[in-house]
């Protein structure tokens, strides 16, 4: 155990954030650097390390979570990092980007503040990377055997570094023109900084992997030459499929999905413009969707010097505290203000857009909302509450309905699909198809970051062993377990 009365003595201190006037001048990540490492030790001490800890629960990666905070307190670095490692490649990605479902699941958490474990995740690797304790890990010997990797998001890398420290040759193929996925343009910069994906990448390319960017499977390479090419195929091409809304006035020019909007700023960061060509600049903006991309739109709005920004959400307000409908340790729904909603900007509950407008050129000008409530289960909108508020850009952050079907990438291998449009798998991530295997949002649908990585290290295993016929690879999930909810 770490610190005995460490929960008793300690209260719950997080990363401390720039200033709002500061850092909405800038992509550079919100929190303050450094800040953590002098606190952190002594918020490790706080974590009670349970006779059952059930932040392994929270977690589908199974982190080792009391160990790892037990090292943290001592300033064990090097062991810190080391079982940080044992159960996920990535603990940079999770720490900046999780929403932490391993805290709601905290036995602390019942009567007082939870552990900061995600903040204790992010210094440890931080510290790693600044020790040079993360260092690249190719196999001792080659196993003969190849593999395609079909996406590069936080799925594709887990299944790819994966298998190649288990000795097959890995080759990745991402149809955008650099490596990462959405980690790479989907992720404002602001949340996590694109040189922890490139880090991670120049680690993987010593260990072995190989990385192809600019080459979509099902248009510029077919399923047939893949699996000509590879002795097995790992499909994590997420779910992209991006939901829409289809009212009256949809066609207006300055209404994107976010997908759309999000990565253009994104090349910016890297270079690839002087100024994003979909931009928030002066405009009234409207973000559609009260999730975490909803959140992303609303930072990068304010980023690009909106004159104002609203955030619409169907749903009713969340509470600030757990309900008696969302017991510990479940992951509950709450109101949650992120550094984008620190920022500025109005959110707004409880609405549904019912149509648009637009000048005489053809580009938006305003959007009509009414309020709606649930009556009898079904949503209703309550008559004369109609409004209009103005917006010259409006973004789509409803969610993702499920993987391209459009490109030929689930046509060409003859792909079967579940019920809700995923490619279905089974107990081994293996698809209908012989060799082919699938991980991440494309077979799970629209999912956590750590549920990426975990799927991924749960598929490696299966194509490990069906290369090889037995495998020492890690399984943490089953494609059949879901997250702790209600």
């Amino acid at each position: 155990m770490a610190d005995p009365k460490g929960f008793l003595t300690t209260g719950r201190e997080v990363a401390e954030t720039r200033p709002v006037a500061e850092r909405v001048k800038d992509w550079n990540e919100v929190y303050v650097p450094g800040s953590l490492l002098p606190i952190i030790s002594k918020q490790a001490g706080r974590c009670m390390d349970c006779g059952i800890p059930f932040c392994h629960n929270g977690c589908p990666l199974g982190n080792l979570i009391p160990e790892w905070n037990d090292y943290a307190y001592r300033e064990n670095w090097q062991a810190a990092s080391e079982r940080l490692h044992a159960t996920n490649n990535f603990p940079e990605f999770t720490g900046r980007l999780c929403p932490a479902p391993c805290e709601s699941a905290c036995v602390l958490g019942i009567s007082q503040p939870a552990v900061t474990i995600k903040n204790v995740e992010v210094s440890i690797i931080d510290k790693a990377w600044d020790t040079g304790d993360v260092k690249p890990q190719p196999p001792e010997r080659l196993s003969g055997k190849t593999a395609a990797v079909i996406g590069s998001g936080p799925a594709g890398l887990a299944a790819a570094q994966q298998l190649t420290r288990a000795g097959h040759t890995v080759v990745v193929y991402e149809r955008a023109d650099r490596v990462g996925g959405l980690l790479r343009y989907g992720i404002p910069e602001f949340k996590m900084e694109k040189r922890h994906v490139n880090r991670r990448i120049e680690q993987m390319r010593a260990e072995g992997t190989k990385f192809r960017t600019g080459i979509e499977i099902g248009r510029d390479l077919t399923a047939t030459d893949l699996r000509k090419r590879f002795d097995a195929v790992v499909i994590a091409a997420g779910a992209t499929t991006a939901r829409d809304l289809p009212v009256q006035g949809r066609e207006l020019n300055g209404i994107h999905q976010a997908m759309e909007y999000l990565p253009l700023s994104n090349k910016v960061v890297e270079g690839d413009f002087v100024s994003p060509p979909i931009t928030a600049e002066g405009k009234h903006v409207v973000v559609i969707g009260g999730g975490d991309t909803g959140a992303d739109c609303v930072g990068t709005a304010h980023r690009q010097g909106a004159a104002s920004v609203t955030q619409l959400e169907i749903m009713p307000r969340p509470g600030e505290e757990r309900s008696a409908g969302q017991p510990w340790p479940t992951f509950p729904m709450l109101y949650k203000v992120t550094s984008a909603h620190e920022e500025g900007g109005e959110r707004v509950y409880s609405v549904s857009t019912t149509h648009f407008e637009g000048d005489a050129d053809g580009n938006v000008q305003s959007l009509h909302l009414v309020e709606v409530e649930f009556v009898d289960g079904k949503l209703t909108q309550k008559p004369g509450t109609e409004r209009v508020i103005p917006a010259q850009l409006v973004t789509l952050a409803m969610g993702f309905t499920g993987t391209d079907v459009e490109n030929g990438l689930v046509s060409q291998f003859g792909l079967a699909l579940d019920e809700r449009g995923n490619i279905a798998r089974d107990a081994d991530f293996a698809t209908n198809i012989d060799g082919v295997y699938v991980a991440g949002d494309a077979g799970r649908g629209q999912s956590l970051i750590v549920w990426a990585i975990a799927e991924g290290r749960s598929a490696a295993r299966g194509v490990d062993r069906y290369l090889t016929g037995a495998s020492e690879l890690p399984a943490p999930i089953r494609p059949t377990d879901r997250s702790l909810t209600v």
